[in-house]
Parts: C-alpha cells; structure tokens; sequence
C-alpha cells in the first residue's frame, strides 16, 4: 500500500505532518478527514513499497537502510511504552513522530495502519522481513499468543543490545591487526615495487654474479613492477571465484570445517558460535517459542553449516523423543561442559534460564579469547614485518659484503 505524506489542520487549527497509508491520494485524504483533520497537501512518499509475486518483499534504498541499532532502539522504547501500559497502537504512533530515519519512520507508519486495521502485530512485521528478522518475527508471536508482548520486547531489547555489544567489542579488537596488517603490506609493495630496484641497479650493472638472495630479490621486484596489474587481477579473481565457491553447499562445508579447525581462531570461533546458540535460544524459550520451532530458528543464524547439521540431527532426534543433551552429545563441536549444563537445565526444568548463563559465560570467554588472541596477533605481525624486512636488508648487502672481500 502506497504512504502518503501529508500536512493537515486539527480541529483547533493547529498545524500537523505525518504520514499515512491508503491506495490512493483520495483514500488518505478521506482518511485524515474521517480522522478530524484538514488535508493541506499530500504527497506519495518517494520511498515506495514492493512486493515480489507473494507479496512479502519490501526494497529499501541503499542509504535509506534501517540499521540493528535503530530496530533495537525501536524496540526497547516499546516495550517502556508497552509496560506503562500504553495501548499498541498509540505506542507505535508515538514511535513515528521520534523516528529520525525516513524509511524506518515510514515503516513503523505502515506498521501502525495494520494493526489499527486489525491485523496483529506479528502479521504487519512480518511484511518488514528485512528490518525484522525471523527471530524477531518469532518472539512476538510467543509475546501475543501469551498475553506478555512488553516483557518479551524487554528481552528483545536485551537480547539485540547484547548481541550488537558483543559484536562490537569483537570488531574493536580486530581494527588494530587489521589496520597493521594493511600497513605492513603497503611498506612492503613500495620496498619492492620502488625502492629496491633503485638499490640493486647499481648490482646489476657491475656485471657479476650476484648471491641468491640478492637475484630473488632482484627478479620478484622486476615481476611486479612489470606484471603488477596482472598479479592485481589475478588476486581480484581469485577473491571472486573464492566467494563464489564458499556459496556452493560444498565450499560452504568445507570453509566451515577449516575455520573451526583453525588453531587458536578455531576455538573463538567456535565459543562465539556457542554463545550466539545459547543467547538465542535461551531468548525464544523464556519468550514462550516452542522447543523444536526454536531449535529451528537457531539453525539459520549459528552461521556455520557443521554446527547447522549438528542441529538438524538433534532436532530429528528430540521429535523422537530424546532430550536435547543426548542429541547433541555427539558432535565435537559442543564440548561436555556446555552439553552438562545443558543437562542441568534440563533436569531443574529451567533450561531457558540455563542457556542464558551459559550465553554470559561463553561471551566472557569470547572476549578475553579475542583479548589474548589481538595480543599474540601483535608480536607476530612485527616478528613477521621484521623478519621480510631483515631478508630484504641482507639481500641487499651480501654484494656489498663479497665486493669488500674482493678489495681485501
């Protein structure tokens, strides 16, 4: 359904703009009307609705993107809204009035219309899928089918704050290797590409056999100073045909397998993918969400296909009646203190309360792990730099060294 923005008078004269939905510019005026107000002037938003075959797929411009932390932002004023027990619908027209985002505003408008119109607000998200994901979706079914929408938005809210923190501190501690890394590679491309050559011409000249190291380095700076765009796009081909491979079901598996495998990084990986297994299905189960339906939904956001299959299997085996810590006992990448924390839950019948502590436990890990690893990362990267640049420097002077032996 098209949005109109629209600029109106109240019924005590007073200047009002917001933005409603309806088929036509005659539908939203009469609308406005019905409502008390004086259309001055409506227009169709620029940001416009569309839908696939079936109708359930929203575009959004790329800079007009609604972004984790506004959803979570919406989520937690909601819920305060909800819990002082304002009604959903002037909760949510509240809520487009202190929306910055253009798109997100018009969104929570669309939002608002469709519960008014009596759909639940399950339905009305669940035409957003790209601004609400499938856990989201989810844990707002649970909410209303229970009665308990403004405590399970609370812990929507926490679940995406803790998440984004997380991520956050992980994308925090891996800027400075990042940044190192790129530096040290710059360093090297302009001492090969550029100052070495300047170096060894006067070698090359005197017309003697040079040492090894000294021709090496001699004949990898003449290949890229001549094939540099060749070896530029053979790198950017590789990096493709790379990412095209890793969509495949069986470049996924194998990626997958070797991350996880990976010394030291294969372990924070895997502790991240535990806490993310925890956190949210701790979150589905305390918001009401059916074990297997739950176990499903964890399925798509674990990110690794060996852990995904993990899952399929344990949730093949709890339709068959085990518990879930038999079921996943037998992968390796669930290790016997989570399964025995699990079965703990379990057995006290407060499994959600379980995985929820398990989550804390697991993102402490992550992040000291990550805190250790960015430190390991450092003295290596500059063992690494001062290793490739002492072999450069002693490339350069073993002609000098034979040539002072000569004069000798």
């Amino acid at each position: 359904m098209p949005v109109y923005e629209y600029k109106a008078l109240d019924k005590n004269g007073k200047s009002r703009k917001g933005i409603v939905n309806a088929d036509s510019a005659g539908a939203a005026r009469k609308k406005l009307r019905s409502s008390g107000n004086y259309p001055i002037s409506i227009k169709e938003s620029s940001a416009k609705e569309q839908r696939d075959e079936q109708g359930k797929s929203f575009s959004l411009n790329f800079f007009e993107r609604v972004s984790a932390k506004e959803v979570h932002i919406f989520t937690r004023q909601l819920a305060t809204l909800l819990g002082a027990k304002i009604p959903l619908v002037p909760s949510l027209a509240s809520l487009v009035s202190q929306t910055s985002n253009p798109s997100f505003k018009k969104i929570i408008a669309q939002i608002k219309e469709s519960v008014n119109e009596g759909n639940t607000l399950t339905n009305a998200m669940a035409e957003h899928p790209r601004v609400f994901s499938n856990i989201y979706i989810n844990m707002i079914r649970a909410g209303e089918a229970s009665g308990t929408l403004d405590i399970v938005m609370e812990r929507l809210a926490d679940f995406g704050e803790n998440q984004e923190e997380l991520r956050g501190k992980l994308s925090a501690a891996l800027i400075y290797p990042i940044i190192m890394a790129l530096i040290c590679i710059g360093v090297l491309v302009i001492l090969i590409t550029y100052i070495i050559p300047n170096i060894t011409q006067v070698f090359v000249e005197m017309d003697q056999v040079l040492p090894l190291p000294t021709r090496v380095l001699i004949g990898v700076s003449d290949f890229l100073k001549v094939y540099w765009l060749a070896v530029a796009i053979g790198v950017f081909i590789l990096i493709i045909g790379m990412r095209f491979f890793l969509q495949t079901s069986t470049g996924r598996s194998l990626w997958d397998r070797f991350a996880l495998r990976i010394p030291i990084i294969g372990k924070v990986l895997q502790k991240i993918i535990l806490a993310r297994f925890a956190s949210t299905l701790g979150s589905l189960l305390q918001s009401g969400v059916a074990l297997i339906a739950s176990m499903e939904i964890v399925k798509t956001i674990v990110n690794n296909s060996q852990v995904a299959q993990v899952i399929d299997e344990a949730i093949v085996q709890i339709r068959e009646g085990k518990s879930m810590t038999i079921s996943l006992s037998n992968s390796p990448w669930f290790p016997p203190m989570f399964i025995q924390m699990v079965g703990v839950g379990e057995q006290a019948g407060n499994l959600e309360s379980m995985l929820t502590k398990v989550a804390d436990a697991y993102e402490r890990e992550v992040e000291s792990a990550v805190t250790g690893m960015t430190a390991l990362i450092e003295p290596l990267m500059i063992v690494a730099m001062g290793g490739v640049v002492g072999a450069i420097i002693i490339s350069i002077l073993l002609p000098i060294f034979e040539m002072n032996q000569m004069v000798g």
